[in-house]
């Protein structure tokens, strides 16, 4: 049963509803509404102009419309008198094909027909930094490996906690926290859920680390290679799918307890990684942390190959246990429908075909990787990725429309940092 807002906002003491969708480029849009106005927003929308985001629209296109999803509702934890409403972009009465969130819910729906649910985790690595942007801001952060340093993480207890504190009030169940590899680094981790929830979650917490990094004089960033030196900031992706209540990956006759139905889902990854990364690795910065060189900490910790393996993070797919895989090529600029999306679509044709993930490599593929001969590579830059994707018929029939609004935004956004090159990359990823 849906959500009466208007209920909800006297029971729960809300003044206002943030309405928000998210752009093809991850930027997060809404209007502030009054408690009062909810239910005409509900059955209206509200009103934007797409050509003033990044949509690919014209100043002549009709009013893009942001419906609300009162099931989304996320009172905020830090502001309680507002409520975040995600919403799902409709013009002339017809759903926006473009738009990430309508896309995700229109491949959910594709593998419901199947009578399969994809569930997910994500682990969001970001920076602290100064309000300038120019380091970390945490001028004691000095060790080359901080990674799990004790005394920096406490160093940020009042930022980490009211997160942490704010992600148990809503009933996310966060259960670590972490300093993670590079010097002003953290992670924090909550449990998985519906590809859709988690989509809807991992977008929250990124508006709501920085509104509460904010309160605290700081400046968070997920800025895939914010500083060259250090470690990256990825946005890897725990990944399993269920049927009737039931996880169709868990196979425990399988050496490290993946089913068939699970290699044929990552056999669709490996088929169109080249491709994907256009989506998981959404800017110029992004190619700079997979192809990076050594950083301070001794390792980039992100995946430069399109291999699988075990319990072993040098691949870019990890099966750490039975029943589940992570998926390590995303990074922080990852928009958090569009990369549900892209998993899910490769993942479907994965099983629908059939596709062989070929032999598993349990080598250290750091060091060892040149020994492996014909292993397929991950795009060198931003501009091979988006020719990989215009190439990928999995993804051109899964996306539809998205696929030519995207590449037109990305080849201005390449042809703009071409021009300007650091400084414009810079300006426009740091807060992605």
């Amino acid at each position: 049963m849906t959500l009466d807002l208007e209920t909800a906002a006297r029971e729960r003491g809300i003044k206002y509803f943030l309405v928000s969708y998210t752009d093809l480029f991850g930027t997060q849009r809404a209007k502030l509404v009054p408690a009062a106005a909810i239910k005409g927003t509900c059955k209206n929308g509200a009103g934007f102009a797409g050509f003033a985001t990044w949509l690919d629209m014209s100043p002549a296109d009709a009013d893009l419309l942001a419906m609300p999803d009162p099931d989304g509702l996320i009172q905020l934890p830090w502001k309680p008198e507002v409520g975040w409403l995600p919403a799902d972009l409709v013009m002339d009465g017809k759903p926006v094909e473009q738009g990430p969130r309508n896309i995700l819910k229109r491949l959910i729906k594709d593998a419901a027909r199947d009578g399969l649910q994809m569930k997910t985790g994500v682990e969001c690595e970001f920076f602290l930094i100064t309000p300038c942007g120019s380091e970390p801001a945490d001028l004691a952060d000095k060790q080359m490996k901080p990674c799990y340093d004790q005394s920096a993480l406490m160093r940020r207890y009042d930022v980490i906690t009211e997160i942490c504190d704010a992600m148990l009030s809503l009933g996310w169940k966060p259960y670590q926290n972490d300093h993670e590899d590079a010097n002003g680094q953290f992670e924090m981790n909550w449990d998985y859920d519906d590809a859709l929830v988690t989509a809807d979650r991992h977008a929250f917490f990124k508006y709501m680390t920085r509104s509460i990094a904010e309160k605290h004089g700081l400046r968070a960033t997920f800025m895939p290679k914010p500083f060259m030196e250090l470690t990256g900031s990825g946005c890897h992706a725990h990944v399993s799918v269920w049927r009737d209540g039931e996880n169709i990956f868990a196979d425990r006759s399988d050496e490290i307890g993946m089913s068939q139905a699970g290699y044929h889902f990552i056999g669709g990854l490996i088929h169109s990684a080249d491709a994907l990364a256009a989506i998981t690795n959404p800017c110029v910065n992004s190619y700079k942390r997979i192809n990076a060189p050594r950083t301070t900490s001794g390792a980039t910790w992100a995946p430069n190959t399109v291999t699988y393996t075990g319990n072993n993070r040098t691949h870019m797919i990890r099966i750490p246990d039975g029943g589940r895989f992570e998926f390590r090529l995303a990074d922080g600029a990852a928009n958090p429908y569009l990369l549900q999306a892209g998993i899910l679509a490769a993942g479907l044709d994965g099983m629908r075909n059939r596709r062989d993930p070929g032999k598993r490599l349990d080598i250290n593929m750091y060091t060892d990787g040149h020994t492996v001969e014909g292993v397929k590579q991950l795009p060198l830059n931003m501009l091979d990725a988006m020719r990989a994707l215009d190439r990928c018929d999995v993804l051109n029939d899964a996306f539809g429309a998205f696929v030519p609004s995207y590449l037109k935004l990305k080849q201005d956004e390449w042809n703009a940092y071409c021009r300007h090159l650091t400084q414009w990359e810079r300006d426009n990823t740091l807060d992605c």
